[in-house]
């Protein structure tokens, strides 16, 4: 039997509250081996979390952003048992600048794929959450894509152009096929923000595990369509990041995928 959403949104929303709230904007931050930044609250959310989780769900170990590569390849091969995915916080860089736009995101995989997504979001107290085969759910409200009949060049989009392979990137900021573009700089919750219609379409050049198995789970429960850039399915249990070509809709996402195919680029992103 799977963990209840029920027994882990608030568990999720109260470390949230007591570990990254007090921290916002007033955290000391350094640079990590692969030049992303972490600071404490990236550690004492995932300790806090790590405890928790153990303390219920004491058959289901946990792989955390924030833990030892080697520690994590281990831990992958027990996926068929059950293990949680957690990003302590994603969107480090925007919460140690006081930028607004950070989140928890918590996955448990099983098996081949994610069963349950949860992100949560503390400054908005907006708990996006889904459960493979039941749905997707805004604070205990029924999450679905809308799917108006827009067109591509009526969209607005999401698009990390840092990973991207330059020369893709440069075909889209001079030659955009969408109307106009935002980025926000986490993740896991701009795949929640897709799965709400708050733009609709996405992409990114390279998410790890841990930034994509909660909002992926969201985004497919609620509607949304998404591949990577080689038209293969996002999950893939592994450390390698993948990319993400993602819409609120099959129609919109094929539309999306076919005018990033017809642009020129200079080898995989």
């Amino acid at each position: 039997m799977l963990p209840c959403l029920d027994d882990l949104i608030p568990l999720v929303q109260a470390i949230a509250r007591e570990e990254l709230l007090p921290r916002f904007n007033h955290a000391e931050r350094r640079v990590k081996a692969d030049g992303s930044i972490v600071t404490e609250a990236d550690f004492a959310v995932q300790r806090r979390l790590a405890e928790a989780l153990r303390q219920r769900y004491p058959e289901l170990e946990l792989l955390g952003e924030e833990m030892d590569p080697a520690r994590q390849r281990e831990l992958l091969g027990r996926l068929e048992q059950g293990l949680w995915c957690l990003d302590p916080l994603d969107g480090t860089s925007n919460f140690a600048a006081g930028f607004p736009f950070f989140c928890i995101s918590l996955a448990l995989l099983q098996g081949p794929e994610p069963v349950l997504g949860l992100v949560y979001d503390p400054l908005r107290d907006e708990c996006f959450t889904a459960q493979r085969g039941r749905g997707a759910w805004l604070n205990g409200r029924v999450l679905r894509c809308r799917t108006a009949d827009l067109p591509l060049s009526a969209c607005l989009a999401a698009v990390d152009f840092k990973r991207l392979d330059p020369g893709r990137a440069a075909a889209l900021a001079c030659r955009p096929p969408y109307r106009s573009l935002r980025y926000l700089g986490s993740g896991a919750l701009e795949w929640c923000w897709l799965a709400a219609d708050r733009f609709q379409v996405y992409l990114h050049g390279r998410q790890k595990l841990w930034d994509y198995a909660a909002g992926a789970l969201i985004l497919t429960e609620a509607g949304g369509w998404a591949t990577t850039l080689e038209g293969e399915p996002i999950f893939a249990p592994g450390l390698p990041p993948r990319s993400v070509v993602a819409a609120g809709d099959s129609r919109l996402h094929g539309q999306w995928w076919a005018a990033l195919a017809a642009e020129p680029h200079s080898g995989p992103e």
